[in-house]
């Protein structure tokens, strides 16, 4: 089987299996009948086509993450949590090998000299009803990795529901849906926090989706994911460097370029660099309605995690809360409950406090209601609406 995966290798034709099976039957000398032929073409096509062993895990519904840790420790999120697949390989060195051939796709190089890589796949089938997928591979090698191959698979979904679809699946509590509504209504810029794979791209879209239609979107992503229900949707997708190192296109050249395509609202898929200081001077320029994602534990750490993404890009601190304070107006934090489940749990305005700096009055907590900034919330809303 090693000679055979050599042979393919250097021939460097489609995996269709036809040549698949000439080339089990040239390195098997003609020995093997037809069900062995058979079995090891199988077996093959398991490994050398998609995600081989782990393509099932990641068509399912539902799938977020995937991730091994050993050849017999796989886990996967599907939405409720981490829980461990029923999958397994052969051994380390069949990791090691899915590793690298998913970096080889991505366009990466993962070996002994390079042993980690960061990249994004697409065209590895179809998930489920939910159309095509793009997946986001990370991978460390031993002995950086000291249990063995680490493999990292994030898949990255079109992001399509509406407000009406996470209303019914309860990722949107009723109280809140309202108020939602009236800020996209009144144009006030927002940001959706909260951790890794809480739903923060979920509830960006769903929000979209509310924009007039009569209104145009530009979107900046690091990798497509925003697919909101919109007629005026215009989708800008950065591009890493290849194996040569060019031809890199960043999140921040994408941000000056939307300016120049006259939007009505822009929005950055997820601010997790010097893009922050482009997007706060773009929400300052007069496009109001704008809106992010952003990493952040709670609604009261995004301010500093402003000052964190924008110091690297030479912008201090009392200029990020100046810009802050005159570009985004709420916070609308996203996290998982015990169970694993997602829902947007916290609403915040962004307002400056006695010292100058910016800080998070906090509005609205799933299952508590109303909070202190609620009534400030709502005269926001109301002068923008002239009520």
């Amino acid at each position: 089987m090693d000679r055979v995966r050599e042979r393919l290798a250097a021939d460097g034709a489609p995996l269709r299996p036809n040549v698949i099976a000439e080339a089990i039957r040239a390195e098997s000398g003609g020995l093997l009948g037809d069900t062995e032929v058979l079995s090891s073409l199988r077996e093959l096509q398991t490994e050398l086509v998609g995600a081989g062993v782990l393509q099932p895990l990641l068509c399912a519904a539902g799938t977020t993450d995937v991730l091994v840790t050993a050849p017999d420790a796989v886990w996967v999120d599907d939405g409720h949590g981490l829980r461990r697949a029923p999958v397994r390989f052969a051994d380390e060195a069949a990791v090691r090998r899915l590793a690298q051939r998913l970096a080889l796709a991505a366009g990466r190089r993962l070996d002994d000299a390079q042993p980690w890589v960061d990249g994004q796949l697409s065209g590895l089938g179809a998930a489920g009803a939910g159309g095509p997928f793009t997946v986001r591979l990370h991978a460390v090698l031993p002995p950086i990795a000291a249990g063995g191959t680490c493999l990292s698979l994030r898949v990255l979904r079109p992001a399509t529901q509406g407000l009406d679809a996470l209303l019914g699946s309860g990722t949107i509590d009723a109280e809140i849906a309202p108020l939602l509504r009236d800020i996209i209504g009144t144009r006030l810029a927002f940001v959706v926090s909260g951790g890794t794979g809480a739903g923060k791209t979920t509830l960006l879209a769903a929000m979209l989706g509310a924009v007039p239609a009569g209104e145009r979107i530009v979107c900046v992503e690091d990798a497509a994911e925003l697919s909101p229900r919109h007629p005026h949707l215009v989708n800008l997708v950065a591009r890493a460097a290849n194996v040569e190192g060019v031809g890199q296109v960043a999140v921040r050249d994408l941000v000056r370029q939307a300016l120049r395509m006259r939007p009505d609202r822009i929005v950055v898929g997820e601010v997790r660099g010097a893009e922050v200081v482009d997007l706060l001077a773009a929400l300052n320029t007069g496009h109001d309605g704008g809106a992010g994602t952003v990493h952040a534990n709670n609604p009261a750490e995004v301010p500093a995690r402003f000052e964190a993404l924008a110091a690297p890009a030479g912008l201090d601190r009392d200029a990020v809360h100046s810009q802050l304070a005159a570009a985004i107006q709420v916070v609308l934090h996203m996290a998982r409950d015990r169970s694993g489940r997602r829902r947007l749990g916290e609403v915040g305005l962004l307002r400056r406090t006695g010292n100058g700096r910016v800080g998070v009055l906090p509005c609205w907590r799933a299952g508590t209601g109303a909070g202190p900034g609620a009534g400030e919330l709502s005269d926001l809303i109301a002068q923008r609406t002239g009520a």
